[in-house]
């Protein structure tokens, strides 16, 4: 096996041999969540807040589009962002999320506060992903909310009267935990603040919920958590806190991590260190390296941050990774290679994403030559190495799916990824950060 180097086209990408393994570092772009959530809370807050290494990616650009639209002074620089806000929105304007599904969800959230109206919109896929929930949260705490077409579709008019006040609110299994984290970063400027109880056995994505927690700690907020005997959130005060500007550091992206992890790690003797990612990050992709090392990956983390060292022999195993759905692509991509079936549980927040990355994985997946079982929640890949011809992988559009055919690119000849650009909504240099890694792009 050995490594592969990155041809860009027109209108694909084609992976293909290079003479040699490959060793280095890379630093990926700042945390999306990460960004995302200190964006909205930066626009709550009095004052200008400096945001350092943000992601500048077409998710968070539109954020910071939507939040400049609707008031806020933002000033920009090639590695930083300000952010200058009275924490009021002035609203009176239509804001364009495109893809977006955090942007979008938090944006609602944000322009309950707005002195006027502001309309909110997405694309076509956005349009077709449930925001109903999430808005009957955020009308319990006394939001104005109206539907423009369809109910339970985007667009929606947002703000412009009735301010939400907060108080108790009672949360189950969702379609996303995007809407709860985006009650939460609202809470501390509600009269009420928000006391949240969980009704539910776990809730939907309960990494990317402590993410924000951490998200408004590191913001000073003094937020109150009360876990059940197993230790899952159960209850979530977050008090009304006057919230002022900041100067935070944005820790890179664990998700688009894991995919040079993972791309050294299908590579023997090939090695991979990410600079600036701890082992103990909260980003919730961080789990992706652990899973990796249960595969048969070396791990070679030190003080400069996360690594590890690739191997020709792969297990098959059977993991649970809804604390970390995004990295599941990246995982089911290098099972195709392993020995042994490898079953991944815990999906089923995929299917409301980008595409139906459950369904379009299982379906380029076996393309390649595997035999794939799938469900709404799990994908079981059975590896085939026997057939290796040329296949051109279509994404749907999902930057994720893209990236995670890249990994298998490496292992597998005759990988040709469609779309290539797709990769713009959370790291737009992906391309050229692949062939810096393994040095030989023709």
């Amino acid at each position: 096996m050995s490594a592969m180097a990155v041809v860009q086209k027109p209108d694909s990408v084609s992976i293909i041999p290079a003479p040699r393994p490959f060793r280095g570092s890379v630093t990926p772009p700042g945390s999306k969540s990460e960004t995302n959530r200190f964006l909205m809370l930066a626009a709550l807050s009095s004052g200008r807040t400096r945001l350092d290494a943000p992601l500048r990616a077409d998710d968070t650009n539109r954020f910071i589009d939507a939040i400049r639209a609707c008031g806020a002074g933002i000033r920009e620089g090639d590695s930083w962002v300000e952010i200058d806000s009275s924490g009021l929105l002035e609203g009176g304007s239509s804001v364009m999320l495109g893809d977006g599904g955090t942007p979008t969800r938090f944006m609602i959230a944000l322009a309950t506060l707005a002195r006027q109206p502001i309309t909110i919109d997405g694309s076509a896929r956005m349009r077709e992903r449930p925001v109903a929930e999430g808005i009957e949260m955020l009308r319990a705490l006394g939001a104005e909310i109206q539907y423009l077409e369809s109910e339970g579709r985007l667009p929606v008019r947002v703000g412009g009267g009735k301010v939400p006040r907060g108080g108790a609110l009672e949360v189950g299994r969702t379609a996303s935990s995007q809407f709860v984290s985006a009650v939460l970063l609202l809470a501390p400027r509600l009269e009420r603040g928000i006391d949240l109880s969980v009704r539910a056995d776990s809730l939907t994505s309960p990494s990317y919920v402590e993410l924000t927690i951490h998200a408004l700690e590191k913001w000073g907020v003094a937020v109150q958590v009360e876990r059940d005997h197993e230790g899952r959130l159960a209850r979530v005060t977050v008090p009304p806190t006057q919230l002022r500007a900041a100067s935070l550091q944005i820790e890179v992206d664990a998700s688009s991590a894991a995919y040079f992890l993972a791309a050294a790690a299908v590579v023997p003797d090939a090695g991979v260190v990410i600079r600036g990612l701890p082992r103990l990050s909260k980003q919730p992709d961080v789990a992706c390296l652990s899973a990796l090392v249960s595969m048969g990956a070396s791990e070679c983390s030190s003080a400069a941050g996360i690594g590890v060292e690739g191997t020709s022999i792969w297990r098959g195993i059977d993991i649970d990774a809804s604390r970390w759905p995004d990295g599941a692509l990246c995982l089911a991509a290098v099972a195709s290679l392993a020995k042994g079936s490898t079953r991944i549980r815990g999906l089923e927040t995929l299917k409301d994403k980008e595409c139906d990355r459950v369904h379009v994985m299982a379906e380029q997946l076996a393309r390649t030559g595997c035999c794939i079982e799938s469900t709404d929640h799990s994908i079981t890949i059975h590896p085939d190495r026997v057939r290796a011809a040329p296949v051109l992988i279509d994404p749907r559009g999902d930057h994720r799916v893209a990236m995670s055919f890249a990994v298998l690119g490496l292992a597998r000849p005759g990988i040709s990824i469609a779309n290539p650009a797709c990769v713009s909504k959370s790291y737009p240099a992906f391309w050229r950060d692949l062939h810096q890694l393994t040095g030989c792009v023709s």
